[in-house]
């Protein structure tokens, strides 16, 4: 990999894992636009390395608070605050955790394909949208219930297949049901630590069973450069998201799916 396919695909993974527009539909413009090849397991490694840092780093101080929470009161029948949104967090990752465990080979073998890819971008775009234009309430995370928690998480599930967006359709559910834009953001937030761990954990098992040599400078500035996009982009899409609402993704997605149809499917 050269310097610029470096900096463009770790820029593009740290923004995209955490903001609704799809890492998928983002990923394949530069492999087809201009010939790359596919960046390679080690580099994947690395870049789910950098956004998990983010992600960590960012609500550190909220990560302690859930730990200690589940740890003294998250095993008694009155959980406090804190002991109870750890294991709302938890809860709703097995849904999407069982669902990859199934489906996943068969979802890589049928479904990655430009044009699912550019359906379920425009698609699930428009539901987003449509959340955002039907909200209702203005739950917080103090006020989630746990079925407001696996409703969020079944829901996560069809993040699996390419172009739906994590952070998209997690956000999009907590929506629909009631939750304030923000606080719905920050639990697709913190959501997306136990998967993003999973996934990088399997890639990591998968590239140590490989024997192909490996760019360490390559790998470094990977997690470096898309841990820090991704970092920015958690920071400001929570500071201007009560200002600019859903819309603006919403249409940046039609446009981007209606790009890939047009010129690459």
């Amino acid at each position: 990999m050269d310097l610029m396919e470096i900096i463009v695909l770790a820029v593009l993974q740290g923004l995209t894992e955490f903001l609704p527009i799809s890492s998928s539909a983002h990923l394949i413009l530069p492999s087809r636009m201009f010939g790359w090849e596919d960046q390679g397991l080690a580099f994947d490694v690395a870049v789910h390395v950098g956004t998990l840092a983010a992600v960590m780093i960012y609500f550190r101080k909220d990560i302690v608070a859930l730990i200690q929470g589940w740890l003294t009161t998250g095993f008694t029948r009155h959980p406090n605050a804190d002991g109870r949104l750890a294991w709302y967090v938890a809860l709703a990752t097995i849904p999407a955790g069982m669902a990859g465990l199934l489906f996943d080979d068969w979802i890589e073998a049928n479904l990655r394909s430009t044009a699912v890819i550019a359906a379920t971008t425009i698609g699930f775009g428009v539901l987003l949208g449509i959340s955002d234009r039907l909200r209702h309430g203005a739950a917080g995370l103090a006020e989630m219930t746990l079925l407001m928690a696996l409703i969020i998480g079944f829901a996560q599930m069809f993040a699996l297949i390419p172009g739906t967006s994590r952070s998209g359709i997690t956000i999009t559910a907590a929506l629909l049901i009631g939750m304030q834009r923000v606080d719905a953001a920050k639990f697709s937030f913190l959501l997306s630590i136990p998967l993003i761990l999973a996934a990088g954990g399997l890639k990591t098992l998968e590239l140590v069973e490989q024997v192909t040599p490996v760019d360490w400078q390559a790998l470094v500035l990977g997690v470096l450069i898309s841990a820090v996009s991704a970092w920015i982009c958690i920071y400001y899409f929570l500071a201007f998201i009560n200002r600019i609402g859903m819309m603006p993704f919403v249409f940046y997605r039609l446009v981007l799916g209606a790009i890939l149809l047009l010129f690459f499917v």
